[in-house]
């Protein structure tokens, strides 16, 4: 009877921490990733310092039909960023650049959380892009 005493003890700490540690996705997004990447159609598109969300995930689920891929693909890109891996139209790494690494700035476990959010919410229904670039990948590097 002790040992389910202390097993049981012994799980609710664990659950209770881990409920405390643990972010969704939104918070993560909004604590690692916001500053850079909007989460809405900018107003003013001279003000982005990097595509918005919307944008990304749209040439993401064009390469990477299921969310297992997309997931991998960004947590891995985010931490090693090459041209030769990006997924987005060659005039947006002229615009904006090749994004920086992450490393030391975000965990891949936190990645993989945020890669899902991502998925799971972005593009939303009936998105359209932005007039260009929509014909199906055009410009776009496939693997």
């Amino acid at each position: 009877m002790k040992l389910q005493k202390k097993l049981f003890a012994l799980g609710t700490t664990l659950i209770l921490t881990s409920t405390l540690y643990s972010q969704d996705g939104a918070s993560l997004f909004s604590a690692k990733c916001a500053a850079c990447h909007q989460t809405s159609r900018p107003n003013d598109m001279s003000t982005l310092v990097a595509p918005p969300v919307m944008g990304v995930m749209r040439h993401v689920k064009m390469h990477y039909t299921t969310k297992e891929d997309a997931v991998k693909f960004i947590s891995e890109y985010a931490l090693n960023p090459q041209v030769s891996k990006s997924v987005c139209m060659p005039q947006k790494i002229k615009r904006f650049g090749l994004m920086p690494s992450q490393k030391g700035k975000v965990s891949k476990e936190e990645l993989q959380t945020i890669a899902a959010w991502m998925y799971d919410n972005y593009p939303p229904k009936g998105f359209q892009g932005m007039g260009r670039g929509q014909g199906k990948g055009q410009g776009c590097k496939m693997h």
